[in-house]
């Protein structure tokens, strides 16, 4: 079996930062937008989905942002294994 071959380039692992992003925003999104929503007249499903999608996308930057700032300050994400404490397993 050939080798995986891993790359680090700015040490922060953008697959995590992705999959976090997108669990807490709709975590936390769906109640925001929810709550914020009782305060305005939305009449029509049209109306509805508009407040949703523009809420929703300021809350996703925020959070992306945040998660990624996080990531890059803690190194989260990366497993807890340095790649330079990875055991090479070639058999």
């Amino acid at each position: 079996m050939s080798r995986v071959e891993r790359t680090n380039p700015e040490g922060v692992d953008y697959g995590w930062v992705m999959q976090t992003t997108f669990v807490v925003t709709i975590l936390t999104g769906s109640p925001t937008v929810a709550a914020l929503s009782v305060a305005y007249d939305l009449p029509t499903w049209a109306a509805r989905v508009s407040f949703a999608v523009r809420v929703g996308a300021v809350i996703w930057i925020i959070t992306a942002v945040a998660v990624f700032l996080y990531a890059k300050r803690t190194d989260a994400g990366d497993g807890g294994t340095p790649p330079e404490a990875a055991v090479d397993t070639d058999d």
